[in-house]
């Protein structure tokens, strides 16, 4: 999934429970435990889901104790159902109850941004619409968060302010207009796509005129979606957005819109149910 960050950010999962100690001097309750003894445990989802975490699972165990034995049974992406197992751990039981809620937190949260983007997916079947996430993720998640989108049918937006430009309002404001920005942009990095904000019809048309690869329409009415569509006529790809909603995809869709973005999939945290019982 990820290489240094997801090292980085299991070491500072692990760290808020050990108090930045090891997993010996950190976790007082499971030190009640004989050091030597050993157990076997599996973990199950309590509902239908869409799974993502099996590297960050790998990952949490082999910081805490690298002679636990770990088999993840499933793969990212990968649809399970209530009670299925997820994995399961063989060696220390100190290590074991000592990673598990560091591992669960991962795969609950990553698996509910997966699930929930499926059901946003599943929305848009039939149609020749794309589901995009945006930036609007916790911080310092991104990439994870982005990958879950992945797992679960989605694509991914920009990844940071770095790989695309995105002229919103404000932008609009500060450069002197619509056709200004595009051009600066043009000149700055003429490699990069350029996605232009617009409110109105009249801002599509000026998006339109200075060459936009992608234009954005933010809170349109159906109506005017439909307007846009057949007035770009191919010259730039659309995408909706604001306050997209899972009862409000197929509508936006089917006027015939490349793309719909959606803050949701990231920023309304649902967590998948899941349980650790020991054999």
């Amino acid at each position: 999934m990820l290489n240094e960050q997801l090292t980085q950010l299991v070491k500072l999962a692990l760290d808020e429970d050990l108090n930045n100690q090891n997993a010996a001097e950190g976790d007082i309750t499971a030190a009640l435990i004989p050091a030597s003894q050993q157990a076997q445990a599996y973990v199950i989802t309590r509902e239908e889901c869409i799974f993502c975490g099996k590297d960050l699972i790998l990952e949490v165990f082999r910081q805490v104790d690298p002679s636990v034995q770990v088999n993840v049974l499933v793969a990212d992406g990968d649809r399970l159902q209530p009670n299925q197992r997820i994995f399961e751990a063989t060696g220390s039981a100190r290590a074991i109850l000592t990673a598990e809620r560091t591992a669960l937190n991962f795969v609950q949260t990553l698996s509910g941004t997966a699930t929930s983007t499926a059901h946003y997916v599943a929305a848009l079947a039939n149609t020749n619409t794309q589901l995009l996430d945006t930036r609007k993720t916790i911080p310092g998640l991104r990439a994870l968060q982005k990958y879950a989108v992945t797992c679960g049918g989605g694509k991914n937006h920009r990844i940071g302010l770095f790989d695309a430009f995105l002229i919103k309002e404000n932008h609009i404001a500060a450069c002197g207009g619509i056709d200004k920005a595009v051009a600066q942009a043009r000149h700055n990095h003429p490699d990069k796509p350029v996605e232009v904000e617009v409110e109105n019809l009249d801002e599509l048309q000026q998006a339109l005129a200075a060459g936009a690869d992608i234009i954005m329409l933010d809170n349109f009415t159906v109506e005017d979606i439909q307007i846009a569509v057949k007035h770009t006529a191919g010259r730039a790809k659309l995408e909706v957005s604001g306050n997209m909603t899972l009862d409000k995809l197929a509508t936006y869709a089917q006027a015939g819109v490349d793309y719909i973005s959606s803050g949701a999939l990231t920023k309304h945290l649902q967590s998948i149910d899941l349980s650790m019982r020991f054999e």
